[in-house]
């Protein structure tokens, strides 16, 4: 209590035992400060009312780090909200949260049942749909990001499903000059993310 005080201060506060803080924690050195919040809400008509520029689409993410990686990048680059779509995993699991650094509560962070349906709505919104795939044809440097758009990104495993990249107005790979056959998705985002914002940012 007295190492938090200043974040404490103001708060409901209940001490609880050693047994029931374990219980509570699915890390092994927990840091002792538990709370008991509402998640922030979001809906997909909201963020496509207020005409997005960016969106981060995770497409059949099991992986919670990677997930909150994700999430954690869009932040970053300012991106208007992140869908995890096709049984991706939940965006307010404990390692999730943790490897969102925080950004599950900047960024709007919704899930969508279907990829193809979700795609479909996109596109209607105004967004190009761009789908990352090792084989595209186009590469990232040869497209144009001065539209609004959506990034389709595949999980770490298995990488984005051919039926599904094929729904995107775009696939696109990002160019490499090294021996490493991939990037992993994180890199993938956080490259593909980062032209498209400062493309965005200069208007």
């Amino acid at each position: 209590m007295s190492r938090f005080a200043d974040l404490l201060a103001g708060a409901e506060v209940h001490l609880i035992t050693d047994k029931a803080a374990k219980s509570l924690s699915d890390t092994v050195t927990p840091v002792g400060l538990y709370a008991v919040c509402d998640r922030p809400s979001a809906s997909l008509v909201d963020v496509l009312a207020d005409r997005p520029q960016l969106v981060l689409v995770a497409v059949a993410t099991s992986e919670p780090g990677n997930a909150g990686t994700l999430i954690r990048i869009a932040d970053a680059m300012g991106a208007d909200a992140v869908i995890l779509t096709d049984d991706s995993v939940d965006p307010f699991n404990g390692k999730c949260l943790r490897a969102s650094a925080g950004s599950v509560f900047s960024v709007p962070v919704l899930e969508a049942p279907d990829s193809r349906t979700l795609i479909a709505e996109l596109r209607s919104a105004g967004l190009a749909v761009r789908a990352t795939t090792l084989d595209a044809e186009t590469s990232l440097d040869a497209v144009d990001l001065t539209r609004p758009t959506a990034w389709l990104f595949g999980s770490e495993a298995h990488g984005l499903a051919s039926d599904v990249a094929a729904l995107a107005d775009e696939r696109v790979r990002v160019p490499m000059w090294g021996g490493a056959e991939s990037l992993n998705v994180a890199a993938a985002a956080a490259i593909c993310l980062y032209e498209s914002a400062r493309t965005l940012r200069r208007g």
